[in-house]
């Protein structure tokens, strides 16, 4: 990788950290709703649940920097060159990061619809309560698939580095923002979320209850959801129960054995407990 990219891939590592630093002090300052007792059966909470999302959280870094960077720089260098003129310069990379933010859409409400890719994905759901943690809580083998998918668009439609760098950057910064437990202002929420995805929109989105779990599916932009017809009329309330209906939260070991086990083996009905 050239010394640019290296240079940019590392620009995109700071950012990130400073935003997550600055977002996880403020919510634990402005909370916006108090975790709920874990179910019975339940691994801890606390302390207990970060150091889960801790520990998915770095085999993440670890896959982003042995397979996932190089991964897409190859996809950037190999990518097929039918770009015309005018998608290209500053234009062109707007133009990149709306796209890349509707496939994001595509992808994300795929994870939901497809019960191979949903295995992976529900380990992100199975979190009993959302702050900036959740934001980096993956399974190894969606972090995986997810970057094929990205690698084959990249090829495919001749996104450059860049563009993917930045869109990356966007979409981090958005997701640590929208899993935030930080209180926002009413007014201010409401006239971001016209634009972008808040806490109020994606909280939903974490719902356990199963209509509003397969919906809000938007990453950056607002306006997909509402365009396809995926927006959940649920209204996020301080003590809406997190996590997937009818399952629990599970100890790490367990998590990361998960999408591999028999469905009947996994399924431990638990009755979440109901705040509204």
């Amino acid at each position: 990788m050239e010394s640019l990219q290296q240079e940019l891939v590392t620009w995109k590592g700071f950012a990130v950290a400073v935003w997550l630093a600055a977002l996880f002090l403020a919510e634990r300052l402005r909370p916006a709703a108090r975790p709920a007792p874990p179910a019975p059966g339940e691994p801890a909470g606390g302390a207990g649940r970060l150091l889960r999302n801790a520990g998915l959280w770095s085999l993440t870094l670890l896959l982003s920097v042995l397979v996932v960077v190089p991964l897409t720089w190859w996809a950037a260098e190999q990518a097929l060159g039918w770009r015309p003129a005018w998608w290209q310069g500053a234009g062109g990379l707007l133009l990149d990061l709306l796209v890349l933010d509707l496939l994001i859409y595509w992808w994300h409400r795929a994870n939901h619809e497809l019960p191979l890719l949903w295995r992976f994905h529900e380990v992100h759901h199975l979190d009993r309560f959302l702050d900036t943690t959740s934001a980096l809580r993956f399974h190894a083998g969606e972090v995986l698939l997810s970057a094929a998918a990205r690698a084959l668009v990249v090829l495919l439609l001749g996104f450059p580095f860049v563009s993917v760098l930045v869109f990356e950057t966007l979409v981090l910064t958005a997701t640590l923002f929208h899993h935030s437990n930080l209180r926002l202002p009413g007014g201010l929420e409401r006239a971001l979320s016209r634009v972008v995805i808040t806490p109020s929109i994606h909280w939903v989105h974490h719902h356990a209850r199963r209509r509003d779990t397969d919906s809000n599916y938007g990453t950056i932009l607002s306006i997909w959801d509402p365009l396809f017809g995926t927006r959940s009329p649920t209204a996020r309330t301080p003590g809406m129960a997190i996590g997937v209906e009818g399952r629990r939260e599970r100890s790490l070991g367990a998590l990361l054995l998960q999408p591999f086990a028999p469905r009947a083996e996994i399924a431990a009905p638990a009755k979440l407990p109901a705040r509204e």
